[in-house]
């Protein structure tokens, strides 16, 4: 960890343990809960100065106010991996607003996503019967509306984030916005490309029952036929032996492609394939985009295989939820939402929008990771 990260970590927790020290315990006559103040994040090329901006002037308008104790819980699918970050963020906040509650991954019950979401349901349940007056919840899927909308019954808002449940009576989604992802990351591949024309291959989803998927591919997809290239989609295969036929797919459209392969794009976390793939073919000077931090893509970008990679702000998007749910439990949902305007895409859902990660900075965004506390 820096220096820096260091004192920011210490300042953090000198904060977190004065907001604990308080909460969740009665107040005394005449007695008020302290204004709201957020540890000042550290500053880096990578810091999200927009949603940083938006933040303040959360609080400040929640300082205008009365601000008031209140108990929460995030529900997320896991506590680990691409959630570790989540979880950091969302505690931070919690420590910083003073408010009481937990962080949980799932129960553990099921083996389907249908029984995860199940699951989920009766986590909301309980989360309400234990008193939570706000739940985050990162949802298994569309079955979990059933929960969302007793809660929301109970008086309890519910804030969506990593997956949505649009359909649902949620407030708000809060974290990366599917088709504004692809854009941009074909734009990113975009700048990379000679003129068309030319063939770029995407290593995405096209499968219309995965909507985010299908969403981020349309999104590249767009940028790049606007441009006047030629685009072939590889559908991305999962499973134990997905890696030997997305390379042996992705190398067979290069060697057939007419006219030929300019640049490929992955975008989600085993897009490093991409790279193996211009390797397989023989043509490792082909511009290759990332999506996520996977451990072999940060590789191939440190051997300039990979030019750029787009991480989702996953810190961020645990970071805004307390602070979106004590925002609509204080100033209301409607001037929680005008603050966070900047960042909305439409009327419900906050945009934590991407991190690009240029091929020659990957120390210098693990540096800001560690500084922030949210390396995975």
């Amino acid at each position: 960890m820096t220096r820096i990260g260091r004192r920011w970590v210490a300042a953090f927790g000198l904060a977190l343990m004065t907001a604990a020290c308080g909460s969740g315990e009665p107040l005394g006559e005449g007695e008020q809960v302290s204004p709201i103040k957020r540890a000042p994040t550290p500053m880096s090329e990578f810091t999200a100065k927009e949603i940083e901006a938006t933040l303040d002037a959360l609080v400040a308008d929640i300082n205008k106010g009365s601000v008031e104790p209140m108990q929460m819980a995030i529900l997320l699918k896991s506590l680990g991996g691409f959630f570790t970050p989540v979880t950091t963020g969302a505690n931070r906040a919690m420590g910083e607003l003073g408010v009481t509650g937990n962080v949980v991954g799932p129960s553990g019950q099921g083996s389907d996503q249908q029984q995860r979401a199940e699951a989920q349901v009766e986590q909301i349940g309980q989360a309400v019967a234990d008193g939570a007056e706000g739940i985050g919840v990162s949802p298994f899927g569309d079955a979990i509306a059933a929960g969302i909308e007793e809660a929301v019954a109970d008086g309890v808002p519910v804030v969506t984030l990593d997956t949505d449940a649009e359909d649902s009576k949620r407030s708000i989604y809060v974290g990366t916005v599917s088709q504004s992802a692809g854009v941009t990351a074909g734009e990113t591949l975009r700048a990379l490309l000679p003129p068309g024309p030319g063939t770029v291959v995407i290593h995405g989803n096209a499968d219309p029952s995965w909507v985010d998927g299908l969403n981020r591919m349309l999104g590249a997809r767009s940028v790049l036929e606007k441009a006047d290239y030629t685009v072939v989609v590889r559908q991305v295969t999962w499973g134990p032996n997905g890696e030997v036929q997305d390379v042996e797919g992705m190398n067979a459209l290069i060697e057939a492609a007419d006219p030929p392969v300019v640049g490929l794009l992955g975008l989600h976390d085993i897009s490093y394939r991409c790279a193996m793939a211009v390797e397989a073919a023989g043509q490792p000077d082909l511009p290759v985009v990332a999506f996520d931090y996977n451990l072999k893509t940060v590789e191939y970008m440190r051997q300039g295989l990979i030019k750029a990679t787009h991480t989702q702000r996953q810190y961020y998007a645990g970071y805004l939820v307390p602070y979106i749910l004590y925002g609509i439990k204080t100033i209301g949902l409607e001037a929680t939402t005008k603050v966070l305007a900047p960042q909305m895409d439409g009327e419900s859902r906050f945009n934590v929008g991407l991190d690009v990660v240029p091929w020659d900075k990957v120390d210098e965004y693990n540096a800001f990771l560690d500084m922030i506390g949210a390396t995975q």
